[in-house]
């Protein structure tokens, strides 16, 4: 709440200070021998910004917000890692999945409805591989990824350019109820902050820094897609790109970008596999955790199938299959006499989205490795 103190200058003070308390209890001279101008060292050392700040305590607390500061263990450790991470974050819903392995899905707000088709499509494949999406809540590729991943059960994060008590675009309200409930809505910008149109580049900073990875499906050569990857690529973020039709303005930002490097994405594992060795252990491990009861039932694969579980079905799936050898679709139909052909194939497409199984030409599968 201190004015004339930015973000690089906040976290400064903090590694100079090693805390907060220490600054404000500082001299005036201390603060200038920092490197604050002397007005901003004398609205500091005097306090000026407490009553707002205990205005902003207020807020937070009667709408159930959670503060996380830059020394907090929740706080996402690879925006740590970027030039200016924002000292504080405003958090509103599920704090837990700032811990989360993160991908960043931005585009134009002005999408083709091939961009809204792919947004929603690769957004919710990805986020059941176990990645939590990260977009921004504007209209058009963010929308679609958000809503995509919602309403298959999965995780997702918004990144305000305003107050988390704010909502922008106004036709997004029910969609912003869903993320405070369902996901989370994360902001560095004080409680009752205004959607400034400075605020949304400043954001986007914040969308590629605590992700392992920026994916972007539509936007114009200069747009605010390609600033967030320009962001990602300066993070030394994993940069993606859906290639897009080359007669229109929307596809000039990804296809440049695909020029430039990124890696051109048509399905969900074109991401994963293009992530660090040990970020695709972790989504193996927790996908193989999830999909995997503790307690197994007997070893047939034969027979009734518990009432329409996928997991349940994706397990006996598991268990037909062989290190050794493929295993043919029509096998595997034959083979499980309790599941339907699109049981299977549902069972099947969970598998490869977690890494248990590879399909290999002629429609046989072998599995990755073992129980």
């Amino acid at each position: 709440m201190a004015a004339g103190v930015g973000t690089r200058k906040a976290g400064r003070l903090v590694e100079i200070f090693r805390s907060p308390q220490a600054i404000f209890r500082a001299s005036s001279s201390e603060l200038e021998e920092a490197g604050l101008s002397p007005a901003v060292a004398q609205s500091i050392a005097s306090g000026c910004a407490f009553e707002e700040a205990v205005e902003q305590h207020e807020k937070v607390a009667e709408l159930g917000v959670e503060l996380v500061p830059i020394t907090d263990a929740r706080y996402p450790p690879r925006l740590r890692e970027i030039f200016d991470p924002p000292p504080l974050l405003y958090a509103k819903g599920r704090v837990e999945l700032l811990g989360h392995l993160m991908l960043g899905v931005v585009g134009t707000r002005r999408p083709t409805p091939y961009g809204m088709t792919v947004a929603a499509r690769l957004s919710k494949d990805l986020s059941e591989a176990g990645l939590t999406i990260a977009s921004g809540m504007a209209r058009g590729i963010d929308t679609a990824a958000h809503r995509a991943v919602l309403e298959a059960g999965g995780d997702t994060i918004a990144v305000f350019g305003c107050g988390v008590d704010e909502v922008y675009p106004s036709e997004n309200r029910k969609l912003a109820e869903s993320l405070r409930e369902k996901g989370l809505v994360i902001s560095e910008f004080p409680m009752g902050a205004p959607p400034f149109p400075q605020n949304f580049p400043v954001r986007n900073r914040i969308i590629s820094g605590m992700s392992a990875g920026v994916l972007v499906v539509e936007g114009g050569e200069y747009s605010g897609s390609t600033i967030t990857a320009k962001l990602a690529s300066e993070q030394n973020r994993e940069m993606f790109a859906v290639p897009g039709n080359v007669t229109s303005k929307m596809s000039w930002g990804p296809n440049l970008l695909i020029k430039q490097g990124a890696k051109l994405v048509q399905e969900w594992n074109d991401v994963v596999s293009e992530l660090k060795a040990e970020d695709r252990r972790r989504l193996t491990e927790q996908f193989r955790n999830r999909l995997i009861p503790k307690e197994m039932p007997g070893d047939e694969s034969k027979g009734a199938v518990p009432a329409s579980d996928l997991n349940s079905h994706a397990t006996l799936i598991l268990r037909a299959l062989k290190h050794d050898g493929p295993v043919a679709l029509d096998a595997l139909i034959e083979t499980l006499e309790g599941l339907s052909a699109s049981d299977i194939l549902a069972g099947l497409f969970e598998l490869e989205l977690g890494g248990l199984v590879r399909q290999l030409p002629g429609k046989s599968y072998i599995k990755v490795w073992g129980e």
